[in-house]
């Protein structure tokens, strides 16, 4: 396998971060491997649902991304590793853990991995996806409330206390180290259409250099 190329894909909340990384993984297909942040959220096994649904899970400190580092070391070095699963209903990490098999592209996602400069130093490129905040809110209500079980006042609330100031904290400000911002995310095609050709310049030139 040639060395990976290893995409960073930041954001806030709702931004659109999903659509763009689905779009490059319909593109390369079984070359891609794809790693969230957040399923790296630290668990709490020893709070009770109460105390865990009032945790700010909007801060670099409620993930471990020293972990999330070292696998992706690993893949890079070509070695397979497990991955934890985190439960959004549950505010928990589940018992079991997922096999990741290294491949020519490993996209790694969530709203805060620019704000960590270790993580950083792994991506060969940085994406961050700009979309207006209404949009952004509303986005997040229709996930949350669909796919998560929170109610309308809990999202609500959970945005106002902790998500806008998260994001005008940590998110927001690290978009300057980007290498390409993306305005709407996988909605705007040119910008995708400019990424997916560099990524195959990029695998071009390692397999190249493989030959060699």
């Amino acid at each position: 396998m040639n060395k990976p190329i290893i995409i960073g894909v930041a954001g806030g909340t709702g931004s659109g971060k999903s659509t763009v990384v689905d779009n490059i993984r319909k593109e390369f297909g079984d070359e891609v491997t794809i790693l969230c942040h957040d399923y790296y959220y630290k668990g709490n096994p020893n709070m009770s649902y109460e105390e865990k649904s009032k945790l700010n899970y909007d801060r670099p400190d409620s993930i471990d991304t020293d972990m999330m580092i070292a696998d992706i070391v690993k893949l890079k070095a070509g070695i397979p590793m497990e991955r934890p699963v985190y439960s959004f209903v549950n505010h928990d990490r589940e018992e079991y853990t997922v096999s990741v098999e290294p491949t020519n592209i490993i996209l790694v996602e969530g709203i805060l991995i620019f704000e960590n400069p270790k993580l950083r130093e792994q991506l060969d490129i940085k994406l961050f996806v700009d979309t207006d905040a209404d949009v952004r809110i509303l986005r997040r209500l229709r996930r949350d409330i669909n796919e998560r079980g929170r109610t309308l006042d809990s999202v609500i609330s959970q945005y106002l206390n902790t998500v806008k100031p998260m994001h005008e904290q940590f998110v927001e400000p690290y978009k300057k180290y980007a290498d390409i911002i993306i305005p709407e995310g996988g909605h705007n095609i040119i910008a995708l259409d400019i990424v997916i050709a560099h990524i195959k310049s990029l695998l071009e030139v390692n397999e190249k250099t493989k030959t060699k």
